[in-house]
């Protein structure tokens, strides 16, 4: 039996975007800054908004010992977690730049360790976490982590 996976999003511009939004993206850009990517040069920021209100932001950081670095969107969602485990997170904004430091003209989505980090923090709050892909051309809104990973990875399976 074949079975089919769709995925629902909408692709906004910049000025189609709210202002809450647009907001949670500039702080993701500016947590981009402090990336520290000397081997890919490929420097990412995230920003998460959590239901409080308070606005918490990681970037990748990479490392000569390559498996020890870390993602931008594990660094912000865990970052959240440690300092307000109290609060949910209910959007998290990704953004890129390149070598040259102009930020990426396509959405980036989150690397498959991220989305199963993402969508255990849906689990351990049981809300979605919406997600925005910024780029210079639009801006991916995604309504939950599930949709970037319909067939999940979850504790309850080890049982």
């Amino acid at each position: 039996m074949d079975k089919e996976i769709t995925l629902k999003y909408q692709s906004l511009t910049w000025d189609e975007l709210n202002e809450q939004d647009k907001e949670l993206i500039e702080k993701a850009k500016k947590a981009s800054l402090y990336s520290y990517a000397p081997f890919s040069q490929f420097y990412v920021g995230c920003a998460v908004m959590l239901e409080n209100g308070i606005t918490v932001t990681g970037n990748n950081q990479e490392n000569a010992s390559f498996p020890c670095g870390t993602c931008a969107e594990r660094a912000a969602i865990y970052n959240a977690h440690s300092n307000y485990p109290e609060y949910a997170p209910t959007t998290i904004a990704i953004t890129a730049r390149v070598k040259d430091g102009n930020f990426i003209s396509h959405p980036l989505p989150p690397c498959g360790a991220c989305r199963q980090s993402l969508l255990e923090m849906e689990h351990i709050y049981h809300k979605p976490l919406r997600i925005l892909l910024y780029s210079t051309t639009e801006t991916y809104i995604i309504p939950s982590i599930q949709d970037l990973l319909p067939i999940q990875f979850e504790a309850s399976m080890m049982e």
